[in-house]
């Protein structure tokens, strides 16, 4: 009895850790929730504890989780809905790859202005946000006289 309930406490936190790298969208989490409880009351029901102490062990352990579970869902869904910033638009920032641009401290995915087959971005070439497309930025090659000595 006592190993079913480790092994289930230990599977639960697996389950929670795979909810927070796993956009699941709570069927992990829930999952985890499930398998946590019902470990802890294994355990306790195995270290010789009264029933009731077990089910109220379970249910703390329960609402404990599904605590978490609710606020790392609605934190992950908040962050799906993160939009750049059209403040972006004419900064200056340097390519790091064809498709990939430094802008304002963080890297951003990155499409070429013009579509122009003997133009590419090479790593370190300054450009120039045009447009913000939700977390893709339009670039072009920066001027000379854009780039700030």
């Amino acid at each position: 009895m006592f190993e079913l309930g480790l092994l289930l406490v230990v599977l639960g936190a697996a389950l929670m850790a795979g909810e927070a790298h796993v956009p699941s969208f709570g069927a992990l989490g829930l999952g985890a929730i499930v398998s946590f409880a019902a470990g802890i009351a294994l355990l306790l029901s195995a270290a010789g504890s009264a029933t009731l102490v077990a089910v109220f062990g379970a249910l703390a352990a329960a609402l404990v989780g599904g605590l978490f579970l609710f606020v790392l869902v609605r934190k992950g869904m908040a962050t799906r809905r993160l939009r750049a910033s059209n403040t972006l638009v004419g900064r200056v920032g340097v390519a790091r790859a064809p498709d990939c641009v430094f802008v304002d401290g963080a890297l951003w995915r990155a499409r070429l202005w013009e579509v122009d087959e003997e133009l590419q971005l090479a790593r370190g070439d300054p450009v120039v946000v045009e447009y913000v497309n939700g977390l893709t930025l339009t670039v072009r090659p920066a001027e000379q006289w854009e780039v700030t000595p």
